[in-house]
């Protein structure tokens, strides 16, 4: 972030960075390039909500205050920038929605495309899909040998890419009938691990030379991911069946009727990638840590589970009854709070300005918002660490100031499937509370894994039929 030179410009404040910064290397002492989030909120609580980093020459910004968090989601003064491992998925994404330049036509075109997919109408349409699903999970579980334990992040991961994939493709990757993990998952796993460890070391010439056989492995992922959606996209092709109203057949149709919305074959693929991963990797975490936290909480178990009961009456519920597991919701926004699956996002000055009136920026110069460390800001009580469901109480939200909720980011650049998200997540834990026991390994520790998204690590529960 460069200095703001102007006159009216207030005196550039200087910015905390970590202690023993080395020449040349910068702050690399204490970096675990599989945690680099995790270590990034550690230096936050040290350093304050504004403080940089510099590793080999590359200097990033991290804010988390819930002032400056306030200014940056200004659309009239920010706008979305692209963080080097965020770039980074463009070997996988394109320009699709999340990994777009805002300059890229393509990005509004596909926004305005699919907006109509995750209207109200367009979520009663895949409700009896979800519920399909969660009844696969349901079947899945009800087979395992009595009292043997469930991963729950895998699991998570094959019902939300399962879901994912009928809703927006009607397209299936009978994750429920394999042993394993689909190979799109582990290739997709690869993919952003690769790109979190690598963004650092590929930041100077001995890194990239270094990092060339990790990236001729990455460039077999990619190209089976791109096969993947290509042999989805040749399946609607080839179908001699009406297309299903899907997030598909927008696109394939806009370009076949000359929309003026209309993507090109690539940016297709780049869309479908798009969503086939957000769409399920950031939803299979949000899941898992809710499991975490309820196991973990009995009384909150209890009242979610009283709730559900309630309100579904035993029954399958309709769609309606999604949003009145209020309670249900307050868990799972609590658990993104905690651990937001999409950790943080970057923002750029669109024009010279002077963050909180203090922090000056050049036109072009970004931070990175740091979600975890906002979801902990003083603004959230005494004890933020802490998982309480009521803190989304209507009242208890009215109280707080804008911009201190972020796990779908911000602006214009938002999650476009925040609503679908929830609805899923909401209707997979009111079946697993309405159908199940649970119960954790007591002596399980939390540990968060990072690919740029986050997961629970090694979370497994003993489920049984109530």
């Amino acid at each position: 972030m460069s200095v703001d030179t102007t006159p009216e410009a207030t005196t550039d404040a200087r910015i905390p960075h970590p202690a023993w910064r080395l020449p040349v290397l910068g702050d690399v002492l204490g970096i675990n390039i599989r945690t680099p989030l995790q270590n990034s909120v550690s230096i936050g609580r040290e350093l304050g909500p504004i403080f940089e980093r510099n590793v080999l020459g590359n200097r990033f910004v991290f804010a988390s205050g819930a002032d400056m968090v306030a200014e940056l989601s200004d659309e009239s003064r920010f706008a979305k920038h692209l963080a080097p491992g965020v770039k980074a998925l463009r070997g996988i994404g394109g320009d699709g929605l999340f990994t777009a330049y805002n300059h890229e036509p393509n990005w509004g075109k596909a926004h305005n495309l699919l907006a109509p997919a995750f209207s109200q109408t367009a979520m009663r349409s895949y409700h009896r899909t979800m519920l399909d699903v969660a009844g696969e999970l349901v079947d899945h579980w009800d087979s395992r040998e009595s009292d043997s334990p469930v991963d729950v992040s895998a699991d998570m991961t094959k019902l939300t890419l399962e879901t994912i994939g009928r809703t927006g493709f009607s397209y299936s990757f009978d994750s429920f009938e394999r042993e394993e993990q689909h190979p799109f998952v582990k290739a997709m796993v690869g993919a952003l691990s690769h790109s979190q460890r690598t963004t650092f070391l590929k930041s100077t010439a001995l890194g990239r030379v270094l990092a060339r056989r990790a990236d001729q492995r990455d460039e077999v992922r990619k190209a089976y991911m791109a096969e993947v959606v290509d042999e989805v996209i040749r399946a609607r092709r080839t179908s001699t069946e009406p297309g299903p109203e899907d997030l598909l057949e927008l696109m394939l149709r806009a370009a076949r009727e000359n929309d003026p919305n209309r993507i090109d074959e690539l940016n297709i693929r780049h869309q479908v990638v798009t969503f086939l991963v957000a769409g399920h990797e950031t939803t299979s975490g949000a899941l898992s840590f809710a499991l975490y936290y309820l196991s973990q909480n009995p009384e909150v178990l209890a009242k979610a589970r009283a709730e559900v009961d309630k309100v579904w009456e035993g029954e399958e519920p309709a769609f309606e009854k999604i949003a009145k597991l209020r309670y249900v919701r307050r868990v799972l926004d609590e658990s993104l709070r905690l651990w937001p699956t999409a950790p943080a996002y970057g923002r750029a000055a669109l024009e010279d300005t002077t963050l909180v009136g203090k922090y000056p920026m050049k036109k072009g110069d970004w931070m990175l918002v740091l979600i975890p460390s906002l979801h902990r800001d003083p603004v959230w009580g005494n004890d933020p660490e802490a998982f309480d469901p009521d803190r989304f109480l209507p009242a208890n939200i009215k109280a707080r100031p804008a911009h201190v909720y972020k796990p779908f980011g911000t602006g214009e650049r938002a999650c476009i499937g925040r609503q679908f998200a929830i609805h899923e997540a909401v209707l997979v834990l009111g079946t697993i509370l309405q159908k199940y026991t649970i119960e954790a390994d007591p002596a399980y520790e939390l540990k968060v894994a990072e690919r740029l998204t986050l997961m629970p690590e090694g979370f497994n529960l003993t489920v049984r039929r109530r």
